[in-house]
């Protein structure tokens, strides 16, 4: 960080600057540069690879089940493959439809290309959560298994891809938080310069180096002096990943919560839905969506259906075992 950055916001903390990327290919034999391995991708894998292996887990004990698995390995396989899928295809979609269309239409339809060039960035979580249901959908049908406990070992491992994606986009100085007030230590100073052509913007691939507004650097655009923010991704990460991933692998492993489908996939989409309505008071909005009023945003209106799926399923599952009790 610049000298300047630093004696302007002495109150605040620095941001650690780690590299996007854990490290890079050369591909230059191939006349294709350098590869790089980002942090975001890993978190992806690693999130996907993770749940696979926690599902395996849980199908693989009946007792958390009430006797009988709903479910055996090979139709965990194929929940990964179509999850796989949907994460990416549904996240991409989800990006375009509800945020790129309707407020960058003109500037996607004189580049129409720029729908496919994922790797400048643009996924949504909600469009990937709609793929997930996708997907979860097609397996139990395709494989004859019980839709709702499908969704119940979904709902325990998407938690972890959650906290993994946020700290990611933390790492990448992205999806910051507003500007704190001034003088509190709470906020950060996230690099905010614009390299053309760089994903993150701030990222400087050639030097291997964060760019500030600052810095003056000269192949950034320029842009207004950092201040301080809310590292918001930090907020996300523990509302939206690490605490639903306690508290549900408690339920499960502990109270044996499966035993009432469509229980913890309930609890899931209400812990998220509250989660990302209280970090977006955090998180600085998209500032591309222009047309919603300054006390709502967009990812708080993509939550509204998830509280109401969420308290939806939790009042099926517990009337459907206080029935089966009774009788």
């Amino acid at each position: 960080m610049s000298l300047i950055a630093i004696t302007a916001q002495q109150a605040a903390m620095s941001f650690p600057e780690m590299s996007p990327a854990l490290f890079q290919i050369d591909l230059g034999f191939l006349g294709l540069g350098k590869f790089p391995i980002r942090w975001y991708a890993l978190a992806y894998i690693g999130g996907l690879l993770i749940g696979w292996r926690l599902a395996l887990a849980m199908v693989a004990r009946p007792t958390l089940w009430g006797g009988t698995s709903p479910a055996n390995r090979d139709d965990i396989d194929d929940l990964l493959f179509y999850v796989t899928l949907g994460v990416i295809l549904g996240g991409r979609l989800g990006y375009i439809f509800f945020y790129q269309l309707p407020n960058e239409w003109d500037e996607t339809w004189a580049d129409p290309l720029r729908l496919l060039r994922i790797w400048e960035g643009g996924m949504s979580f909600h469009g990937g959560l709609i793929g997930v249901a996708v997907a979860i959908w097609l397996v139990a049908r395709q494989r004859n298994v019980p839709l709702l406990s499908i969704g119940d070992i979904a709902g325990v491992v998407t938690p972890i891809g959650l906290f993994l994606g946020r700290y990611a986009n933390f790492i990448n100085a992205e999806l910051y938080g507003r500007p704190v007030p001034e003088g509190s230590t709470w906020g950060m100073i996230f690099p905010q310069g614009r390299i053309p052509g760089s994903t993150p913007p701030a990222y400087d691939w050639n030097a291997g180096s964060w760019v500030y507004c600052t810095d003056n650097n000269p192949i950034s655009h320029p842009c207004a002096p950092e201040v301080a923010r809310y590292p918001s991704q930090l907020y996300e990460a523990i509302l939206e990943g690490l605490i639903p991933a306690i508290i549900l692998s408690v339920l499960v492993w502990r109270f044996k919560a499966l035993q009432r489908p469509g229980l913890i996939a309930g609890l899931f989409l209400l812990f998220y839905a509250f989660g990302r309505t209280v970090a977006e008071q955090f998180r600085q909005p998209d500032e591309f969506v222009q047309f919603l009023p300054d006390w709502i945003t967009m990812g708080q209106i993509l939550s509204l259906p998830m509280w109401i799926g969420g308290a939806y399923l939790i009042w099926h599952a517990l009337k459907k075992s206080s029935v089966t009790a009774q009788a």
